[in-house]
């Protein structure tokens, strides 16, 4: 780790990377600065690089810590290195942007160093961004449940998805919820999967009925899990496993699969 002025060069990767203000605090509940951030994302830069890999990515910056302004942003500034790859994605307002797809913990870290806390993955590819090879099912708990109501809905979810041939990966999503990752094969439209989501949230709605709903308006939800479908739309992002929550206590996302749910 070397110095320069009021920054210094951390190394991932075989890369350096330069981190300015090292001394930055970002978190004042904990104390932790921008080098604490960094530091975090080198010790699990193996993990995120998995969750973005190819993927665009939104970044989601705080350049002034959690108590200042932040901003998502969508295209990849004029200063990216040339040995982060983007990919061309478009949104449903017609619009394009070019994206950043990391491709190693150098890429996150650089991120970092632009304030970036959270990072938000599209669940595409950049060899091809119009066909989704991730299925992602998000269940929220609504007032009057919590995360352990989440979990006993996930393990019903399994069932459904074990039927289906189908294999889900959760992971905490940084607040209360389960977020459910399902790898597929990149053959369908962001349409055809939103629909497959609608599908399968009335199937764990039907089989859990009182616990667990797809209703759009939060008046009629209930104290109920929420199966998010439109987590899979077009222009939707989750944050990723291992990103930095902006919240005081600084939570992050893990992959770690929950516990089993009570003994009924």
């Amino acid at each position: 780790m070397g110095a320069s002025g009021n920054a210094i060069e951390l190394e991932a990767g075989g890369r350096k990377v330069r981190l300015s203000n090292p001394d930055k605090v970002y978190f004042p509940e904990r104390g932790l600065t921008k080098l604490d951030v960094a530091r975090y994302y080198l010790a699990v830069g193996d993990g995120i690089t998995r969750a973005l890999r190819d993927r665009p990515t939104t970044l989601e910056r705080y350049p002034d810590g959690v108590e200042g302004e932040s901003f998502f942003q969508k295209r990849a500034p004029k200063t990216l290195p040339d040995w982060i790859p983007t990919a061309h994605i478009a949104f449903p307002s017609g619009r394009t942007a070019d994206e950043i797809c990391p491709t190693e913990p150098a890429a996150v870290l650089w991120a970092a160093n632009l304030g970036c806390l959270t990072f938000h993955p599209w669940p595409v590819r950049r060899e091809d961004t119009d066909r989704p090879d991730e299925l992602r099912i998000d269940l929220d708990p609504q007032p009057g449940t919590d995360y352990g109501d989440a979990v006993v809905a996930a393990h019903e979810l399994r069932d459904i998805l074990e039927e289906l041939r189908l294999r889900g990966w959760p992971k905490t999503s940084g607040g209360r919820g389960l977020h459910v990752f399902v790898p597929i094969e990149p053959r369908w439209t962001f349409t055809d999967v939103r629909r497959c989501a609608i599908a399968i949230g009335r199937e764990l709605e039907a089989r859990m009925p009182g616990r667990v709903t797809t209703a759009w308006w939060k008046e009629e939800r209930g104290e109920r899990i929420f199966v998010d479908y439109n987590q899979t739309a077009r222009d939707r992002t989750i944050a990723s496993a291992y990103s930095v929550r902006p919240r005081p206590h600084a939570p992050t996302p893990s992959r770690a699969p929950p516990p089993r749910p009570p003994a009924a």
